[in-house]
This record gives structure tokens, sequence and C-alpha cells, in this order.
């Protein structure tokens, strides 16, 4: 039966959040926030937060360097996944996937298809691994990001979650 296993200890993860914008500031990243408070109220550490505009090499850049960090075990990015011409959130995480998640964005897609219709075919979020990172990049509504980390994350990133999580296989990422 899937569910937490309480007899199991809780392991904190660090988790980078990037809201890619060409609108956001610290002042209105009414997601980011979402994400923020989500992360460390399930005790999580948020070891970075970063706004950035939608271009695809900087978010590339950014991105390649949070997964070079090894302090970093999870990126979370939010906004940029539509598919309008600005939209390059997608394009800059596949670049550097070394193994792509399809489960998550099929996932997400069922969970937001039960709130906002066939909307939710314009989401084109995804998840990957990049050098023993995980890298999960989500829409930029505050509904989105509390769908996916309440519905998704919030187990697959807790290491008590049975019968499996994303977190115990982290040893495992850079096997070859």
């Amino acid at each position: 039966m899937a569910g937490i296993d309480e007899s199991k200890p809780f392991v904190s993860i660090n988790i980078a959040v990037l809201t890619v914008s060409d609108t956001r500031t610290a002042e209105n990243d009414t997601s980011g926030d979402v994400l923020v408070g989500r992360i460390e109220a399930n005790g999580h550490h948020v070891h970075s937060r970063l706004i950035l505009r939608d271009d695809q090499e900087q978010l590339r850049s950014q991105l390649a360097k949070w997964c070079d960090d090894p302090e970093i075990d999870v990126i979370i990015t939010t906004g940029g996944t539509g598919v309008t011409g600005r939209d390059v959130t997608v394009e800059a995480h596949r670049a550097l996937y070394e193994k792509e998640i399809p489960g998550f964005g099929e996932l997400f897609r069922w969970i937001s298809f039960q709130k906002i219709g066939t909307s939710t075919v314009q989401s084109r979020a995804t998840a990957g691994v990049c050098n023993g990172t995980y890298m999960f990049a989500l829409p930029g509504s505050t509904g989105a990001c509390k769908d996916a980390w309440d519905e998704i994350l919030t187990y697959q990133l807790d290491i008590r979650h049975r019968p499996c999580n994303f977190v115990e296989l982290m040893p495992r990422l850079l096997e070859r």
C-alpha cells in the first residue's frame, strides 16, 4: 500500500528553486513563494532561489551550474513550460537531461486535468536527471505549483514514501 512509513527517519534534502519569467520580481513571485513555503514546511532546505528571464541559454547555464553543485539534490523551476515563443524552460531542461522521467509530466497533466480540464494539454511540465540531480519543470501558476508539490513531489521527495521514492535512489543516480 502506498503511503508514508513512519518507522523510517525523514531525510532532508537541498532544493534549488528557479522562477522563469520576464515579469516576476522578488516582490510578486507567488509561485516561487508557494514552492519555498512547501519545501520548508516539509522539512527540506531551500539551498538557492533565483528569478531569471525567459532566455534559454541563461537558463541552461544556471541549471548546469546547479547540477554541478554536489550540495544541490533537486532543482525545481516554475514558469516557461507553455507553448509560446518565449516558453523555453523545457528546452533548457532537456538539453541537460541524461535521463528523462516522462511519468512526472504524464502524472502532472492527469492531476491537472481533474482541475482545469483540457487546458492541461498546454503544459509541457517535465522532469529528468542531470549529473545526479533531479530536475522538475513546473508551470508558472501557483495552482500548478501547489498541485505538483502536494500531489507528487511531497511524496516522491520523502524517503519514507512507499513503495518507492526518488530520494532512496539518489545514491545510485551516478552509477555507470
